[in-house]
């Protein structure tokens, strides 16, 4: 009997035993076969989150972020106790004591899942599962992710400390609002710093790794504060905080930037720009978009944010002006339901919603509530109203009219209803008093069709230090100072002038102002000059003051436009400038950023300089990875420098010009600000500079420069079109440089043109070219620069050279082989008789001016 019982149990036993080992054999192979060709958890010991990328002003102010996800790196030794323990509580309790995974919690969901019949099924998931499962896995449910879960999770723990592996999760884990980690959540939430996060905000981002998508401090306001409490309660029974601190803090209320109760941390940036987006347009292309969304970058910007806000503030005053100047009422084109205008809340709320640009200081969204007699109440955006409401008056919007849908214009609008109607959204500004400030009253405003674009640079550095691209960046994206091509016009016109100065041409050198004709492909061309008039032999000095056309393609004619395109391409104004006359006027497209950076080695003395939204990138580790200045301190090593000695810079930069005939032509712009078509400026130090005005005035321009600032402006339609029949670069770009150039000489100041060596003085006669005694004065009498071993001192100061193509024909010319004279008529009016060895310049084409 007992011999069978034995047996009995024997049996049983070992049927046990032979199904634990089956069982253990299982497990074994379903571990053995889900282990095969797992990825590397050693990865993790080397991990380098995507975190935010930031730029900052020269003087160390943030002023943007980039991030694809948005995270902040912190150590875990800089992460409060009260942060780690509040996850802990929420997330595993048992973290310091489990080998990476927790049976007991494992047991404990197999239970209320058996209870439950499937329907509640809790994660127990350790924090380092969710690490393995964040970094090296899926998210999907199935027993297959779960069981390569595990065996990462026990293989992270025998490679990285319980610290390593909390730091991991800390950083990585994401939260919500596109907040990755626990710094950028406290920011997002609470625009707070971890050290300052008291135990009931440290408890509700420990509440979000549950249903991040799901908890909205605000929509999911009541569910947000029962799991914010829940932690509480276990941080307590977890001994992480005292049974008071408990109850108090689960007391109080629901606080987050979402609801208002915390101003956001984007309200301390300035709105996204221009120069911001183009710093990510550039690094992005450098660097690739990966690392520069997600690399950490420290980015130190060259803008000057004074200036900045300067540029910006002359620019859209000229578009603005010109706009309301054609009077024509386009509106935003937003609106918003009829039913929502009776209820101050469903209209703020609309109103936010709409799509219009915020980013033009002292402009306010706006939305027309109801007409009366003759004016428009208005309820705006982040103003409370008063008991007598909004008004736009109607002597407010009697300079424009409406467009009607047949695209013709109605009459001039008389009252507010002419222009707007209720429910539409608009955009206001407070007029106020020039005298006292006080306000009068509520303008309407719209953003124009006009736009353009506007920079500033340092002309030694290369240092940009503004930039425009446009009247508003929320409104349109597009950088029209460095991504649109335009035509340059005459502003183009300095670089023939420059190849000319190298190529035997001195400021005095006589060109015939006369109609040209040439035979084209497309027809018999006839370029003019933008008065309709011609001259008659004129120095090249009036040339480029006055802006003559038929001078300048005369010119280019002579040296050849192989060689000015020579002289394009190595200034970098073009990649490649096609040879065609046209081009001598500016007819080929280029931006305003090349433009400008070339000119500014016309100032700096014929020196290479590259243009630079950026002094400096740093990776996450602090080391840097750029640096525009390449140049060289001599002297930067010694302990003290002399007395009265300031650091020895080698710049070693490539000469793309000779210093002489830099110097001749800034000579020559500092004519064309002081006589000619730049005759606008009005700044306390020497200026030197270009207008540009293309045909039928479709862009108009102007790009001038001090001894240590070069500035340019363009404004146009994007879709080019006349601007009328007034418009000239002297008339809409030059104030916008003065706006600009006077606040960036009060800062940075000025000084007269430096001299080169390799030149001498001579004073000639401005209007004939030829040469005067050393003590000459009056209006006509100018000292040039001349080259050492060119002498003006000639019998006539006229140029030697050919006519050049057989297809060009002029309405008169000298015959080569007769020693006939001919009489033309000078730029002063006179009659002047043409030796007979003299020549009439060159020939080209054109047509800009």
């Amino acid at each position: 009997m007992l011999r069978a019982i034995l047996s009995f149990f024997g049996t049983i036993f070992s049927a046990l035993t032979n199904a634990a080992v089956v069982v253990a054999l299982t497990i074994g192979a379903i571990f053995w076969m889900y282990s095969y060709d797992l990825p590397s958890h050693e990865t993790l010991a080397q991990y380098s989150p995507k975190t935010i990328s930031r730029i900052y002003s020269g003087e160390g102010r943030l002023i943007d972020e980039f991030a694809e996800e948005r995270r902040i790196f912190v150590p875990i030794e800089e992460i409060p106790d009260l942060v780690k323990e509040a996850f802990i509580s929420a997330e595993d309790q048992n973290f310091y004591h489990h080998p990476g995974y927790d049976p007991r919690g494992i047991a404990a969901a197999i239970v209320q899942a058996v209870r439950s019949g499937g329907e509640q099924v809790r994660g127990a998931s350790t924090i380092t599962q969710q690490v393995m499962k964040n970094f090296l896995l899926s998210s999907d449910r199935n027993v297959e992710r779960k069981v390569k879960e595990l065996i990462l999770a026990t293989r992270l723990e025998q490679t990285l400390g319980k610290d390593e592996i909390l730091e991991l999760y800390l950083n990585e884990i994401f939260l919500g609002q596109n907040s990755f980690g626990v710094a950028a959540a406290a920011q997002t939430y609470f625009n707070k710093p971890l050290s300052d996060l008291a135990p009931h905000e440290a408890a509700m981002l420990a509440a979000m790794p549950q249903a991040p998508s799901r908890y909205h401090p605000v929509r999911a306001k009541e569910r947000v504060t029962e799991r914010r409490n829940y932690v509480l309660r276990e941080m307590w029974q977890n001994g992480f905080i005292e049974k008071a601190t408990y109850e108090a803090e689960a007391k109080l209320p629901l606080r987050s930037v979402q609801n208002g109760d915390f101003p956001a941390f984007s309200d301390h940036l300035p709105p996204r720009d221009y120069f911001t987006d183009e710093i990510r347009r550039q690094l992005s292309r450098e660097f690739g978009e990966e690392e520069f969304f997600g690399g950490g970058l420290t980015i130190r910007a060259t803008v000057e944010p004074e200036l900045q806000t300067i540029a910006a503030e002359a620019l859209r005053e000229a578009l603005e002006d010109y706009d309301r100047g054609i009077g024509v009422w386009r509106g935003t084109g937003v609106t918003v339901p009829a039913e929502v205008l009776d209820d101050q809340m469903e209209w703020r709320e609309a109103l936010y919603q709409a799509e219009v640009p915020r980013d033009v200081p002292g402009w306010y969204p706006a939305v027309v509530l109801s007409l009366g007699e003759g004016s428009a109440r208005i309820g705006i955006e982040g103003i409370e109203e008063d008991s007598d409401g909004h008004w736009v008056p109607a002597q407010d919007v009697q300079w424009a009219r409406k467009r009607n849908s047949d695209g013709s214009l109605g009459p001039r609008a008389q009252v507010a209803g002419d222009l707007v109607q209720p429910g539409d959204v608009v955009l206001v500004r407070a007029m106020t008093s020039d005298s006292d400030g006080s306000f009068i009253r509520w303008t309407l405003r719209q953003v124009p069709q006009i736009q353009g674009g506007f920079m500033a640079m340092d002309v030694n550095t290369g240092r940009v230090m503004a930039m425009q691209g446009g009247f508003s960046y929320q409104s349109s994206v597009f950088n029209r100072a460095t991504q649109a091509l335009r035509q340059p016009g005459s502003s183009f016109k300095p670089f023939v002038y420059a190849a000319a100065l190298d190529n035997n041409y001195t400021p005095a050198t006589i060109v015939v102002d006369e109609p040209i004709r040439i035979n084209t492909p497309a027809g018999l061309w006839e370029p003019k000059n933008s008065s309709g008039q011609t001259y008659g032999p004129t120095p090249l000095r009036t040339g480029i003051e006055m802006s003559r056309n038929l001078m300048t393609i005369r010119i280019a004619q002579d040296i050849g436009m192989d060689l000015v395109a020579q002289y394009a391409e190595k200034f970098g104004v073009y990649d490649q400038l096609q040879p065609f006359l046209a081009n001598a006027l500016g007819a080929q497209e280029t931006t305003l950023f090349k433009m400008v950076a070339a000119y500014a080695m016309f100032a700096n003395g014929g020196e290479r300089v590259e243009p630079t939204l950026v002094d400096r990138v740093q990776d996450r580790r602090g080391r840097t990875i750029y640096r525009h200045d390449k140049r060289v301190c001599e002297t930067c090593g010694q302990q003290a420098l002399p007395a009265g000695e300031g650091p020895v810079i080698d710049s070693n930069r490539e000469r793309v010009m000779d210093a002489v005939t830099a110097y001749q032509l800034t000579s020559m712009m500092e004519g064309v600000v002081k006589r000619g078509s730049g005759s606008g400026v009005n700044l306390p130090v020497p200026i030197a500079g270009k207008t540009g005005t293309t045909n039928d005035a479709k862009d108009v321009w102007f790009i001038g420069y001090s001894s240590n600032i070069v500035a340019g402006c363009y404004l146009g339609y994007d879709q080019p079109r006349t601007l009328g029949r007034n418009a000239f670069g002297g008339t809409l770009c030059v104030p916008v440089f003065n706006a600009f150039m006077k606040k960036a000489v009060e800062k940075y100041g000025g000084t007269d043109f430096a001299v080169p060596p390799g030149g001498h003085w001579v004073k000639i006669d401005r209007f004939t070219g030829q040469r005067l005694s050393d003590d000459a004065s009056g209006a006509n009498v100018i000292a040039e620069y001349f080259r050492d071993g060119t002498d003006p001192d000639w019998l006539s100061p006229y140029v030697v050279a050919g006519f050049g193509d057989t297809n060009v024909t002029l309405p008169w010319q000298a015959d080569g082989s007769s020693n006939a004279s001919v009489s033309v008529t000078t730029s002063t009016g006179q009659q002047k008789v043409i030796p007979k060895q003299a020549d009439f310049g060159t020939l080209s084409s054109g047509g800009l001016y």
